[in-house]
């Protein structure tokens, strides 16, 4: 154990990522020297903050706190805190099995966690330290959901959706700017759905506008959209401001209305066509991220193949598919049987994939030759690496480039494809 020293790991998503950022803010501020998920966990202090999506996510949240209690136990690490999705569910379950754990936060009350810690106030509200390249950050602006989707766990842990304030997100992006953040992923459960409880109406196409307005801002990028109630608007402000990509991620679950209505998604399967053609429509060059379901209760193969074509005459360029997980206390857990095996469930996941990686490697061949603006992440031995308006960190495809000439790690340049597979883009800097 090293004096002094906190170590936060971060599993689950993005979201969680700005949560942990926050936090390590809150020891920074105090002078501890802060780690962000390190291969040599050994400090004073050790946060975990969890997720409790869906089984894998839990089983791995789990598994990582047994671990960090060992480690404890031989005296390799001092106080042991968990925090988050996980905790916020299992509160009361995890204090009784596992009572290493020195303090339990939620998804909402670790903005305490070190004022509990060291019994003092130091306010660090929009302090984060960014554990991303020191070129981008995630900036989240809602919390919580209020679909009543079947399989999700998410508005039994987070409750109902509350937006941040339209000044509140612009003064975190002008601060993350003078810092030198050039591009932001825009976060939530359902951005879609934004500036309803505050402002009793859509504010989404407002905040991006407000946001691109900001000098310094170069690019905005929008993830985890919804097709019901979407708010059309946004798009205006996507074609017509350069600094927003164009790019959305919308998490569309399923084509079949049979399924779909199993889901209560609220959407039918001739809206959901409608839908994204009106998005390639109306912002020519769009690229579409989407995540699907499979195996939901009740789902046939009929249903299946529906979706495989759907897939097929869809074309998205980012795709990704999961087995429906039975989450106990959802609509599906309390009303439906989990009656798909596993290894069909499975099995569909990997059809899918298949699908998709055909047509993404399809995608990018079609890129080659051409000329893209693309900000550069990091160095590597034979390449810089780097990224498009359409690819987004940590999720989806990347530039390699030829290192013919020096480049700086986040800045932009022109680079000509020369070269693509299944995954990733090859090109030189003009």
């Amino acid at each position: 154990m090293i004096k002094n020293r906190v170590d936060i790991i971060s599993l689950g998503c993005s979201k969680n990522l700005v949560d942990s950022e926050q936090v390590m803010a809150q020891f920074a501020n105090r002078g501890f020297d802060v780690f962000h998920d390190s291969t040599d966990v050994k400090g004073q202090y050790v946060v975990i903050n969890t997720c409790g999506f869906i089984g894998d996510a839990k089983e791995e949240s789990i598994e990582m706190i047994l671990s960090m209690a060992q480690a404890k136990k031989r005296r390799k690490i001092g106080k042991l805190i968990v925090m988050g999705c996980l905790s916020e569910r299992y509160r009361e379950e995890l204090k009784a099995e596992i009572p290493e754990v020195d303090a339990f936060y939620g998804k909402f009350d670790w903005v305490n966690l070190a004022n509990d810690l060291f019994q003092d106030t130091v306010s660090t509200e929009n302090q984060r330290v960014i554990t991303t390249p020191s070129h981008y950050a995630y900036i989240k602006i809602a919390e919580g959901c209020n679909r009543t989707c079947s399989y999700c766990a998410i508005p039994i842990i987070t409750g109902k959706y509350k937006s941040r304030t339209i000044e509140s997100i612009v003064e975190e992006v002008k601060m993350l700017v003078d810092n030198g953040v050039k591009e932001f992923q825009l976060i939530a459960q359902d951005l879609t759905f934004y500036g309803y409880d505050l402002y009793k109406t859509n504010k989404l196409a407002e905040l991006v506008q407000t946001l691109a307005n900001i000098s310094g801002v170069e690019w905005l990028r929008l993830h985890y959209g919804y097709p019901n109630q979407f708010p059309y608007e946004i798009l205006d402000v996507m074609r017509n401001n350069s600094n927003v990509c164009a790019y959305m991620d919308v998490a569309l679950q399923h084509i079949s209305n049979n399924v779909l209505t199993l889901m209560r998604r609220n959407v039918t399967k001739e809206e959901t066509y409608a839908f994204v053609r009106r998005l390639r429509e109306e912002v020519p060059g769009i690229h579409l991220r989407t995540t699907l379901l499979v195996g939901h209760p009740g789902e046939t193969e009929e249903d299946f193949n529906e979706l495989m074509q759907f897939v097929r005459d869809m074309r998205f360029e980012r795709m990704g598919a999961f087995a429906y997980s039975d989450e106990e206390g959802t609509y599906s857990n309390l009303n439906y049987t989990d009656d798909v095996p596993f290894e069909i469930k499975q099995e569909r996941v990997d059809r899918l994939m298949e699908l998709q990686a055909q047509i993404s490697e399809e995608i990018n061949a079609q890129k080659v030759g051409q000329t893209f603006k693309v900000i550069i992440d990091r160095e590597e031995e034979d390449f810089y690496v780097g990224r498009t308006e359409y690819d987004s960190p940590d999720v989806d495809g990347e530039v390699l480039i030829a290192k013919n000439k020096q480049l700086t790690i986040g800045d932009f340049y022109q680079v000509k494809i020369t070269e693509s597979d299944m995954y990733d883009l090859y090109g030189e800097v003009l």
